[in-house]
């Protein structure tokens, strides 16, 4: 038998709003075991009251992220929004808001720099940036926060070079990445953020075809010119946001968790150091423990849809908690041990489906040549305070550290 939204108990009603807090950055919030228990379940959120549907499962998550029946607009009125959203962030939004056709043709023009081809020919370029940036780091004295020292620049300066952005204007976007995905924004910076961005991006596109360089974004006006593949300059601004959103703060923070996990796992660290080939699975498996997505995929739902024993209607925002899903017992053993020789790519901290992320390659390379070139550079880092009392970006789109304070 299934019960509907409407059908919920009063109880439920009243209970804590969502998004909730983690116990420790790596473990789930304590909530979520009743969430994980029933599946499919319902939550109130914080910044509109609204409530919706968690999904928790991973094989019920990847059904539904497969289903054409659900949405990922932000256009729909009861799209799960768990802060207070400005207008402009249902309207202003790269092809990862987009449905159908309109999402599948603008993400394969944007796929066309992101093929393992093109992603390969960074490395160089990419092991430059970082070596560069240990550098710096090096020349600083301890304690230094290392989220802003390394973690924030290394991703922008490749994403900015990437796009011809010059090195003077890698401080406003972090300045404005922190202010669109972090936890302690109002509506106004938000707002405010979305605004100067925009006008940057556009006078961007504008400046790249005036003056063509050897950056990404005049590449791909050049490989559309010469593929005869129409194109506007609404395709090349969804690129450059989405690289600009996803490429750089969710990378940076996967960084710093990632850097602070091993350093609070020594056994897992000495096996990394003891053999530089597990670089690999070991970028997988923190990005599965970490989940700083977690409850970065929302959507909404087209029709009345059952699953996990409940009906979703026709309207209701759902979240799909892939902190949950990555901790599933029946597909990772043992989910709560940190195992970075685990090494599988099944974990969703990527997303599943059509909206799948299309820089996964991306993020990966830049987060091999990270922990391959900062340990064997800087074998004696290690936290500069208890990491517990490190603040944390709580109620954030990407999870992760406001600071990393380090030392060596």
């Amino acid at each position: 038998m299934t019960t509907s939204a409407t059908e919920r108990g009063a109880a439920e009603a009243e209970a804590a709003t969502f998004p909730y807090k983690r116990q420790c950055p790596f473990t789930p919030p304590a909530e979520y075991k009743e969430i994980v228990e029933k599946d499919v379940s319902q939550v109130t959120l914080t910044g509109s009251g609204l409530r919706i549907w968690t999904v928790a499962g991973y094989e019920t998550i990847r059904t539904l992220l497969t289903d054409p029946r659900v949405s990922a607009s932000r256009k729909h009125d009861n799209f799960p929004f768990y802060f207070v959203a400005p207008p402009e962030y249902r309207t202003e939004t790269s092809f990862i808001g987009y449905d159908g056709q309109a999402h599948s043709s603008t993400r394969r023009k944007a796929a066309l720099t992101f093929t393992s081809r093109q992603v390969r020919r960074l490395r160089p370029r990419i092991e430059e940036i970082v070596d560069d940036h240990l550098d710096k780091l090096l020349a600083m004295t301890p304690v230094v926060d290392f989220h802003h020292a390394f973690s924030l620049p290394v991703p922008m300066t490749v994403i900015c070079e990437l796009l011809g952005i010059p090195q003077d204007r890698h401080d406003f976007f972090i300045k404005h990445g922190t202010a669109l995905l972090g936890g302690h924004s109002s509506t106004e910076e938000r707002q405010a953020a979305i605004v100067e961005v925009n006008a940057y991006i556009s006078e961007l596109i504008q400046l790249k075809k005036r003056e063509p360089g050897e950056d990404l974004l005049s590449r791909a006006m050049a490989d559309y010119e010469a593929s005869g593949e129409e194109y506007t300059d609404r395709d090349l601004f969804n690129m450059v946001r989405l690289l600009m959103n996803g490429g750089h703060e969710t990378t940076a923070s996967q960084i710093s968790l990632g850097t602070a996990c091993l350093l609070e796992n020594p056994d897992q660290l000495a096996l990394l150091l003891a053999d530089p080939s597990l670089v690999k699975p070991a970028v997988e498996e923190l990005v599965r423990f970490a989940t700083i997505g977690d409850t970065a995929v929302p959507r909404v739902a087209l029709e009345d849809i059952e699953i996990g024993g409940q009906v979703i209607r026709k309207g209701d925002g759902i979240l799909c908690l892939g902190l949950a899903a990555n901790r599933d017992p029946e597909v990772f053993p043992d989910p709560e041990k940190l195992d970075i020789t685990r090494g599988t790519r099944k974990h969703l901290g990527f997303g599943h489906g059509v909206h799948h992320c299309i820089g996964a390659d991306l993020a990966r390379l830049e987060l091999e040549i990270v922990w391959s070139k900062l340990f064997q550079r800087i074998p004696t880092l290690q936290l500069a305070k208890p990491f517990l009392e490190i603040p944390r970006k709580e109620g954030a789109v990407i999870y992760g550290l406001w600071e990393l304070p380090v030392k060596w």
